[in-house]
């Protein structure tokens, strides 16, 4: 590809901006402070080609150029050469980033789906926190497929992923914005148009933001950032961010109505014949500042998302499934309080979903979410569901929540969740049909490195008046070496949050966990080892010792992105009533301890084949289990991927009905015909009850998660003393209308 005489100079340039060679990067060092970047005002706004070199409304935009390593050599310059620039008019935020690559043949590319994982690509990310409160913020990604991928940090993390790590991005939180990337001889190239209806921020006029930058260079298992980070943390750490000033932000005027209309045709044997149907529902969402936001919904539907997937339970507790609904993922994590899949005092899956899966009609809603000032967060959350014959009765749902954010990663606040429902469902009056939970969660950060974090609840419920309480206190140490954490937790017998999630109940439960990172300088060619040992245990109030896991383990992670990890679990159950684990397979009273042993593998990630394995073998109960849990992935391009998963147990607890196998397979399937134009599959085996469930997406986005939905469902059921079969074809089609 020939240049001409300003791309040229550009080129040329940048080279000598950026100190290109390899002894300059050497002997760089990472700044002692957060780097700043300033906004350049546009007088007119770039052409989004994806084409930065060239382009003369970029040229004048003076650009940062250092990033730094974490991983493989962190505080390491990175090896390759990265130039950011911003600028902005009266409606948008403007991103230009040239990342340079001395082998553009080696780059990377596994998806063009939108949301797509960033991790296994070369991909160029950006942090923005428009309220610099360091807590929370938004991040656009892309990868040279030109993805849009964006999320919501809230109640920063971004610790590394790993045993009690976590790395919480909602990629369900969808806004409108625009990415085109260009590939040439000199490596690959970024245009973003954020318009500042899309963002958050505290006030009008000239801003000063948090702001980092993250690129992956995925064949050098490459991870590097502008603002350095230690080993430990990811993007989403936003106190470690940098600082982004000189951009005058408007005031916002932001009101946009969603309307959808639906087709559906549904085939049931249990019907005895074909049904039609048809819906008409919208949003709406408008800004009452430019830091909070008004939700509205009217006859939800989520016809779009994708099902959920099997899981098999093999134990006696309730089995988390994470809430998939838009809706309800946008700003969750401020209504978010409690322990994780554990205890969680609001869990919007309570919401017209019942305990048994079926899907009962919302008739609406409104939300009302985001800042009062710098620093005050709340949530208002009032929901209407159907009653549904047999099922559930109609449920008003309200949900308040408040918090103060502090500083260095310190906050505190109260939430208040009542579901009231009309007593149409159940041998229960109108006025006792109702569950209240009351709660106060906390957070104090010491330094950069020790976290605290706790809360405390109780639940209102008729006939309920034992122990309704429920508490938790967490602490975490985190250093480029070292990861420990410690907690308490005590839930009562009597708690009972019905608009939450409860893995289980009447416990007290100690936890802890220690794990090291090394990273030997030349060893079989790794990356880094993570040596560590957990502990969960479990007592009633009356100090019986219920349920121990002890979890002895290594990470063997090598920098093609291979990883090995072995382990031994000791495990301890005292089970006081007999349960079944399938129909005729029984778990006797008694007191269980065994010993297993854990094997995971995985191979390179970033290649177009790829292999996982979890395997476990030894005591289960009274008996023996083993577990096969092996993947495949394949991908062409960017273009296909596919993946083939099972889950394979063969368990053995004595004598009659003991003996018996347990098979889940799932295959997924997608093609992207463009990034905003796919066709996914979704098969599922379970040999439990003989069943097969296809899920067949055909999905045309045309901002944000409005556009054209073809979806296909089909259920077979072989072992309910007849076949059954149910096949649903669904039509829906949303339009944004951008009023204001």
């Amino acid at each position: 590809m020939r240049m001409n005489f300003l791309q040229t100079a550009f080129v040329l340039g940048s080279g000598l901006l950026w100190s290109g060679t390899a002894a300059a990067a050497a002997s760089r060092t990472p700044p002692n402070s957060p780097p700043v970047i300033r906004a350049h005002a546009l007088a007119e706004a770039p052409t989004l080609d994806g084409r930065v070199v060239g382009d003369s409304r970029w040229a004048e935009v003076a650009p940062v150029t250092d990033f730094w390593q974490t991983r493989p050599y962190e505080g390491q310059a990175a090896t390759q050469a990265t130039e950011v620039r911003i600028g902005f008019t009266a409606t948008a935020l403007y991103i230009g980033a040239v990342l340079f690559d001395d082998d553009p043949e080696g780059i990377i590319v596994s998806d063009s789906r939108r949301d797509a994982e960033l991790d296994e690509t070369d991909s160029f990310q950006v942090i923005i926190d428009g309220f610099r409160d360091r807590q929370n913020g938004f991040v656009f990604g892309t990868n040279p497929a030109g993805i849009q991928y964006d999320g919501q940090v809230i109640k920063e993390s971004g610790s590394t992923s790993g045993p009690g790590g976590s790395s919480e991005i909602n990629l369900d939180w969808d806004t409108n914005w625009e990415v085109v990337t260009s590939k040439s001889e000199i490596g690959w190239s970024v245009e973003m148009e954020i318009p500042f209806k899309s963002l958050r921020y505290s006030q009008t006029g000239m801003q000063i933001w948090g702001i980092n930058f993250q690129r992956n260079i995925r064949r050098n298992y490459e991870e590097a950032y502008w603002s350095p980070l230690p080993r430990q943390y990811n993007l989403h750490r936003i106190s470690l961010a940098g600082t982004l000033e000189g951009v005058s932000a408007p005031t916002q005027r932001n009101l946009k109505i969603t309307p959808f209309m639906l087709g559906n045709v549904q085939d049931d044997d249990a019907l005895n014949g074909t049904s039609h149907g048809s819906e008409f529902g919208l949003d709406l969402k408008y800004s009452i500042t430019p830091s909070l936001t008004l939700d509205a919904t009217y006859n939800t539907d989520f016809a779009q998302v994708e099902v959920d997937e099997v899981v098999v339970n093999l134990d006696r507790f309730s089995v988390f499934l994470p809430e998939k609904r838009p809706f309800f993922l946008e700003n969750a994590g401020q209504f978010s309080v409690g322990s994780s899949e554990q205890v969680e005092l609001f869990f919007s899956r309570r919401i017209g979903i019942s305990s048994g899966g079926m899907q009962i009609p919302i008739d609406g809603g409104l939300r009302v979410s985001g800042k009062l000032g710098a620093s005050t967060n709340i949530g208002l959350l009032h929901m209407r569901s159907e009653a549904k014959y047999q099922e559930a009765p109609q449920n008003d749902f309200s949900v308040l929540r408040v918090s103060q954010e502090l500083q260095n990663r310190s906050s505190f606040g109260a939430i208040y969740v009542q579901r009231q429902g009309d007593g149409s469902f159940g041998d229960i009056d109108k006025d006792d049909d109702y569950n209240r939970t009351y709660g106060i969660d906390g957070r104090w950060g010491i330094g950069d490195k020790i976290l605290f974090t706790g809360y405390a609840a109780k639940t209102d419920t008729e006939g309920l008046n034992g122990r309704t309480h429920a508490f938790s206190l967490r602490g975490d140490y985190e250093s480029e070496k070292w990861t420990n954490s410690g907690s308490y937790t005590e839930v009562g017998d009597d708690f009972n949050p019905e608009v939450g999630f409860l893995s289980r109940s009447d416990y007290r439960k100690l936890g802890f966990l220690s794990m090291h990172r090394y990273r030997p300088k030349d060893l079989w060619g790794l990356h880094e080892l993570r040596p560590h040992i957990s502990y969960q245990g479990y007592w009633d109030f009356d100090g019986r010792y219920e349920s121990g896991h002890v979890h002895v383990d290594n990470h063997w992670e090598f920098k093609s992105g291979m990883r090995f990890d072995t382990a031994v679990n000791f495990l301890h159950e005292d089970v006081l009533e007999p349960f079944d684990i399938i129909d005729g397979a029984t778990v006797r009273p008694g007191e269980y301890n065994n010993r297993e042993l854990q094997l995971n593998f995985n191979s390179n990630q970033g290649a177009p084949l790829s292999f996982d394995i979890e395997a476990r073998f030894g005591g289960f109960f009274s008996g023996d289990k083993t577990t096969l849990e092996p993947a495949v992935k394949y991908r062409i391009g960017d273009t296909f991927n596919s993946e083939l998963s099972w889950n394979y147990n063969d368990i053995d607890l004595g004598g009659p009905g003991g003996d018996f196998t347990i098979n889940v397979g799932v295959l997924k399937l997608a093609y992207s015909f463009t990034p905003k134009m796919s066709l996914q599959a979704l098969v599922q085996y379970d040999d439990r009850d003989d069943s097969v469930a296809s899920n067949l997406r055909f999905s045309w986005l045309q901002s944000a998660s409005s556009g054209l939905y073809l979806v296909y469902n089909e259920v077979d059921l072989e072992r309910f003393g007849e076949n059954r079969r149910r096949k649903e074809f669904i039509l829906k089609f949303s339009h944004i209308f951008d009023v204001l």
